[in-house]
């Protein structure tokens, strides 16, 4: 029943069937004013967000807009502004000019509002979590599809902003997350947990980098924003299903390989099709486990199985 529960869904999503009744209900709740963040939450956690509205969800949920519509424009030229004031002061003191790449200047600017960058910045953008935040960075102006440039730069820093901050909120997690994804991947598959042990790579995986940067640079842009459709409402853990499901599924590659090198090697040439697949059944496999109602709000790490 659940294979064919699945080829079903499939199906009916290729053919857009289910991708058209999750726009028709996204539409429904985007009529509500003001905005239901809840029920907007909700539909998040338990649907993939059409393109064309998946910045103004983000947005909403990621607090850079209020719930009101009607103060969108206001608080927007008010977030342009501080953007323009951190990109200034910046160009100032000459820690970014015109070669600067975009990502890497809004990466920046983050440090700089949130009062943590240092004197030397380039050397802190040097550190693993910054250089995990960064990929995120660039995967997000990558795959934005605001078209004047300007609106895209806005739009993007807070919107990656936004991102930021939440990986900030579950970093000190990311520990007991990765015991978590070590425990749950013996009992899913002990062969392949057991090899990885005989080559000592079970434990030097790069995890934090993998939950750090939100799977930005392992999975393809294509696929990754349903992910982070997730991360948007702080349901951090289903980046364990990601994790389980990227090794499950590269498994056979995975056991010929004979040290953690090669290991790394399989894992950053996923292709744009396996990611698809990875993507799909971690949150499938997330969805049934029952974490679809946990999220950065409770503290506990432990995710359920079914």
């Amino acid at each position: 029943m659940i294979d064919e529960r699945n080829f079903r869904s499939s199906y009916y999503e290729k053919v857009g069937f289910r991708s058209v009744e999750e726009k028709k209900s996204l539409e429904m709740l985007l009529r509500d004013r003001p905005f239901d963040k809840a029920k907007l939450k909700q539909f998040c956690l338990r649907f993939t967000v059409p393109v064309m509205y998946r910045n103004l969800l983000w947005k909403i949920l990621l607090g850079i807009i209020p719930v009101y519509e009607e103060s969108h424009n206001f608080v927007m030229t008010q977030r342009t502004s501080e953007f323009n004031d951190l990109r200034k002061a910046l160009r100032d003191t000459k820690i970014t000019d015109d070669s600067t790449k975009h990502y890497q200047m809004f990466l920046m600017m983050w440090l700089l509002r949130n009062r943590t960058a240092k004197i030397d910045i380039s050397s802190q953008l040097e550190t693993q979590l910054l250089k995990a935040m960064s990929k995120m960075a660039e995967s997000l102006w990558n795959i934005s599809v605001v078209d004047q440039e300007q609106e895209k730069l806005v739009e993007v820093y807070w919107i990656l902003s936004g991102f930021l901050d939440q990986i900030q909120k579950f970093s000190g997690e990311v520990g007991r997350l990765q015991e978590c994804t070590c425990s749950m991947l013996e009992r899913e598959d002990n062969e392949l947990y057991n090899h990885l042990i005989s080559i000592e790579s079970m434990q030097t995986l790069p995890f934090e980098f993998w939950y750090h940067s939100c799977f930005a640079g392992t999975i393809s842009n294509g696929s990754i924003t349903k992910i982070w459709d997730k991360i948007a409402v702080g349901a951090y853990r289903i980046l364990v299903f990601v994790t389980i499901v990227m090794l499950t599924t590269l498994r056979r590659c995975i056991l010929r390989c004979e040290n953690l090198e090669k290991v790394i090697e399989t894992i950053n040439n996923i292709t744009e099709e396996v990611s698809e697949v990875i993507v799909n059944k971690a949150i499938e496999g997330w969805q049934q486990s029952g974490s679809i109602m946990i999220t950065s709000q409770n503290p506990s790490p432990h995710v359920q199985s079914s």
